[in-house]
């Protein structure tokens, strides 16, 4: 028990997590100013502003880059990781969703009069590039800011 309580004492890993639970606040407050209302389940949805998986790997990375160095390994594995998870969220999902979308305009017009039972496909799955790095950004100054030189 005494193994998992060191867990958060891993700088790296609190500031990480915290760069990602304030992007997911400042969804809220996004949210907010766009629709004049705050649904809390923006907290726990994909999307939306700012990405909080860049947020999160970005603090990641530059946290280990602050900590360990620039040239080592380690920062070298949490930056390609970052990188992978921000083209994921930009690209690969956001793609999935723009097919999600089409697949529920197709449903929608062909089984308009008949009973259709399946759920409607979840569209917003990915960021736009704007909101990876706003995330990026977000993520960055979190570690500098936590992080002591």
């Amino acid at each position: 028990m005494q193994d998992i309580a060191t867990v958060f004492q891993n700088q790296i890993l609190v500031v990480a997590i915290a760069a990602c639970i304030i992007a997911q606040v400042l969804k809220l407050v996004v949210e907010l100013l766009r629709h004049g209302k705050v649904s809390f389940r923006t907290l726990v949805e994909t999307g939306g502003m700012p990405s909080a998986h860049s947020a999160l790997v970005t603090a990641l990375a530059t946290g280990v880059g602050q900590t360990m160095g620039w040239e080592t390994p380690e920062f070298a594995i949490a930056s390609i990781f970052a990188v992978i998870v921000m083209y994921d969220a930009a690209g690969v999902r956001q793609a999935a969703g723009k097919q999600a979308r089409v697949l529920n305009q197709i449903v929608d017009e062909m089984f308009h009069d008949a009973e259709f039972r399946e759920d409607r496909l979840k569209e917003l799955l990915g960021h736009t590039p704007v909101q990876v790095i706003a995330g990026c950004i977000l993520g960055v100054i979190v570690s500098w800011l936590a992080i002591p030189a």
